[in-house]
């Protein structure tokens, strides 16, 4: 008998890649941190590749080893390295880095030296997000070092990539204005000598919305794992994920009952009382006190007070609720439960950020699909 448990279903991680590959002609990286999107990294990888997808994408080196430890080979990109790190293990295992200045550069051809092998990296330019990336400014002289780098086989320079602001907002100027700046990154890499395999900007909103920004690769995250980051639009994607509980205690309370912590919800009548035990410990948002929509007993109810580290409470009113009732907070929708964007529309968030958080050890992951 289980507790509490979140449910992937790994056919709809290969329905949504494929998809995606039917839509575009370029190669199909699936991003698979942040342990997949709270999915469980390596499951959804497979999943991912089994579709089709011939890359993964990750940020830290240590999650592009884990890919490694686990017995994949295909092609990793990992591409947030602060300085230091021992990049020679991830040049010695087949992974490629993302390169963003002269630092990391230099970073990168000392870890070829200790490598005693090349390192593949793929140098980003930043076209207007401002986060990661070399600036338009800084990019020739990124470029020149890494032809150099490259020339005395210390570096293969296997991608030139950029990152969207605004994609999830079709039709905002912002991406044409990246796109066009991406473009003339690509001439000055011409210019360089550079002959870079790949070259990709595409992230999940515009492999979906934009074929003109998809190049030699796209690089979908969150639709990998069929959740939509353009607001209002599912474009076909199946949700993976379901987080559900079994209710562990009820009772029966009078009207006038405060509820949880603080009391910050009472009783307006006489009321059968649900305790599921979720909490903030387990990914429930916290300010989803008072808001979070769960289905229990057929219909959709809302957390009644405050959500606890461990715990939070449903008011049923008068419809029969008992101990061991399975209570979903979110799912794919099928079947009349919340979903991933109903909790981001009630706790003023988005559905990236409710999936991921659902990661503790203490709830179990059960897959449904063959995990290959």
């Amino acid at each position: 008998m289980w507790q509490a448990e979140v449910r992937v279903d790994l056919d709809a991680i290969r329905e949504n890649v494929d998809r995606m590959r039917a839509g575009t002609s370029a190669e199909l990286m699936a991003v698979v941190k942040a342990d997949g999107y709270g999915h469980g990294m390596v499951p959804a990888a497979r999943a991912a590749l089994d579709a089709g997808a011939t890359w993964l994408g990750v940020c830290t080196l240590d999650e592009a080893l884990a890919l490694r430890a686990a017995g994949i080979d295909a092609p990793v990109l990992a591409w947030l390295l602060a300085p230091g790190l021992p990049l020679h293990t991830g040049v010695a295992a087949d992974v490629d880095l993302g390169v963003a200045s002269l630092p990391q550069l230099d970073e990168a051809v000392e870890a070829s030296r200790r490598a005693q092998r090349p390192a593949r990296v793929h140098l980003k330019i930043d076209t207007g997000l401002s986060r990661n990336g070399a600036t338009v400014a800084d990019w020739p002289a990124l470029l020149d070092a890494a032809a150099k780098a490259q020339a005395d086989g210390l570096v293969e320079v296997v991608g030139v990539w950029s990152h969207f602001v605004y994609a999830d907002m079709p039709g905002h100027p912002t991406t044409d204005r990246q796109l066009a700046v991406f473009h003339e990154g690509l001439a000055m890499v011409e210019r360089a000598g550079l002959r870079p395999r790949y070259r990709h900007l595409a992230n999940s909103a515009a492999t979906l919305t934009r074929p003109d920004t998809h190049f030699d690769l796209v690089r979908p995250g969150l639709a990998v794992y069929g959740l939509s980051p353009v607001a209002g639009e599912t474009h076909g994607l199946r949700p993976a994920m379901t987080a559900r509980a079994r209710v562990m205690l009820t009772k029966r309370v009078p009207a006038g009952t405060g509820v949880s912590y603080g009391h910050t919800y009472t009783t307006e009548r006489d009321a059968n009382l649900a305790v599921v035990p979720l909490g903030y410990a387990d990914g429930v948002p916290r300010h989803a006190s008072n808001t979070g929509p769960v289905q229990l007993g057929g219909r959709r109810r809302t957390i009644s007070g405050r959500v606890c580290m461990d715990q939070f409470v449903l008011d049923c009113g008068d419809d029969p609720v008992a101990a061991g009732d399975v209570a979903t907070l979110f799912g794919s929708g099928a079947d009349g439960e919340p979903t991933a964007d109903d909790w981001a529309e009630a706790v003023g968030t988005i559905n990236y950020e409710i999936v991921t958080r659902f990661g503790s050890s203490r709830v179990p992951r059960v897959y449904d699909g063959t995990d290959s």
